[in-house]
């Protein structure tokens, strides 16, 4: 239980409402901001104006998935409302109180160093990441679906990445019947990959793989799909980047070539929100209450 911890929720999308009906189940104190066009019900969450006086005696502070912008924005899906996190807000916060985020830019994680916050990114947790890579998935599979005229099935797909989503994705498409190549940069990965029936390549050969590919998953964060791959690619290829913005493909020079490329970061809380808020609220609630227990033993 979570009796006496308060929490100061600010901004976010439906993925709060599970985070919140998650803690307040556990008897914390929670106090939203950024909710205040929601007509549902917040489960026993206070309402209040963003005011620096709510993150006094506060024991964490929970943000939206993309903390905040490079200005200290905090984004709200059921608010007009304008939060701008500082310094001094977050210097009322006491020493023990942990910032928690999916992620986290530099204007962020320089706040929290510079009051000697501990910041927890969530999507950096291998659990988290795991978990929200097969919401991940089935959204690409739903964005492949209704960008092609072609099954999944027969389909000569190509996997960019072998890690905890590209592992998800290839696995998924290889159920539904696809020809899957998975591209890996380490002989590790290639010998996992090729255990798991899927078709290897190194990162390093992928010019001379990608002639007859007609779906393009990239997981990988840099560029990856240059314009010298997709000018290799045919005409009736699709690309659907699942990296974090700005993706691994160089999407200008794929529409001037005239293919589909679609950059989709975040797709978990996109198509599936509910499942998507059950994620963060489980290792939230966890985290805190660990937190909570390693404050009362002193430690």
């Amino acid at each position: 239980m979570l009796t006496g911890v308060r929490v100061l929720l600010l901004g976010g999308d439906a993925r709060q409402l599970e985070v919140i009906r998650k803690l307040c189940e556990l008897d914390a104190t929670v106090i939203v901001c950024g909710f205040d066009g929601l007509t549902t019900s917040l489960h026993g969450a206070l309402q209040a104006d963003y005011d620096e006086a709510l993150f006094e005696e506060v024991d964490a502070l929970l943000l939206p998935a993309v903390g905040t912008d490079d200005t200290g924005s905090i984004h709200a899906v059921f608010s007009d409302c304008e939060m701008i996190l500082t310094e001094d807000h977050l210097s009322r916060l006491p020493k023990h109180c942990t910032v928690y985020t999916g992620m986290a830019k530099p204007y962020l994680r320089q706040l929290c160093d510079k009051r000697q916050l501990t910041i927890v990114e969530l999507f950096d947790r291998d659990d988290v990441a795991i978990y929200n890579a097969i919401p991940t998935a089935e959204g690409a599979l739903m964005m492949a679906i209704e960008h092609t005229d072609i099954t999944i099935h027969g389909s000569s797909s190509m996997v960019l990445g072998f890690g905890r989503t590209g592992f998800t994705m290839a696995r998924a498409l290889h159920g539904l019947g696809a020809k899957v190549k998975v591209g890996v940069r380490r002989s590790e990965m290639y010998a996992r990959a090729e255990e798991m029936g899927f078709e290897p390549i190194y990162i390093r050969d992928l010019l001379r793989h990608v002639s007859n590919i007609d779906l393009l998953f990239n997981t990988i964060p840099t560029m990856i799909v240059t314009a010298q791959i997709i000018a290799n690619l045919p005409s009736r290829a699709v690309i659907i980047d699942l990296a974090s913005k700005p993706g691994g493909t160089d999407f200008r020079f794929a529409e001037k070539r005239g293919i589909k490329a679609l950059l989709a970061p975040g797709l978990p809380g996109i198509v599936a929100p509910k499942t998507a808020g059950r994620i963060m609220a489980e290792c939230l609630s966890q985290l805190i209450m660990d937190d909570t227990i390693k404050r009362g033993n002193g430690q």
